[in-house]
């Protein structure tokens, strides 16, 4: 399959940032308190999700404006994960901003020479269609958008399938995965993940602070 390098119309990109809501500044020390709650799951390398199975993302060097969204849409059941929608349905707005300002304390995502070879090389050819909101190495260039560079394989695999499912509620993503194949997702997938970007912060190295 040939996948769809048209870009995504520009009145639909605008709609769908106009609609994230502003949120305040965060406070990462409180931050840090409220995470310990994540780092069962995701300050844990490797961490599965029990059903389906894939690992849990990787949060370190991710936007704080996209993990707040991402929150935002637990609570709001836009995301359809029922542990996720648990943690997030008693968080404040002020409790996800604090969230997302700790991990984007953590640091900046990691960066390498891009990785082309292997079944990257298929994900690259046609990884054209996400890079005007993820950027052409999975580094986003604007704060709404995830990073994708260096996020587990399989988790990147399963949120393309939610958002063809339906799962996840997303207006500009639902239409830009709908005509991948099972084929384009793995490459994809195989493509961003091999990038060098973001991290686990492990529960471990933040408990010491």
């Amino acid at each position: 399959m040939t996948v769809r390098r048209a870009s995504v119309p520009v009145l639909l990109v605008l709609s769908g940032l106009a609609a994230l809501p502003a949120h305040a500044a965060g406070d990462p020390a409180r931050g840090g308190v409220l995470a310990n709650t994540c780092m069962g799951c995701h300050g844990i390398a490797g961490y599965r999700n029990a059903y389906p199975s894939y690992r849990v993302p990787k949060l370190g060097g991710q936007k704080p404006d996209y993990l707040v969204a991402a929150l935002q849409a637990y609570r709001s059941g836009e995301r359809a994960h029922p542990t996720m929608r648990a943690q997030a349905a008693t968080m404040t707005d002020q409790d996800m901003a604090d969230i997302a300002a700790f991990f984007a304390s953590q640091g900046e995502p990691k960066t390498a020479a891009a990785v082309t070879g292997g079944r990257a090389a298929a994900g690259k050819d046609k990884s054209a269609v996400c890079a005007a909101c993820h950027g052409p190495e999975g580094i986003s260039p604007t704060p709404v958008w995830p990073n994708l560079a260096g996020q587990h394989e399989d988790y990147i695999a399963q949120a393309i399938h939610e958002y063809q499912a339906g799962d996840r509620k997303q207006p500009v993503m639902g239409a830009q995965v709908a005509a991948l194949s099972a084929e384009d997702v793995k490459d994809l997938a195989a493509y961003f993940s091999s990038q060098s970007g973001l991290f686990t912060v492990h529960y471990a190295e933040t408990a010491k602070r």
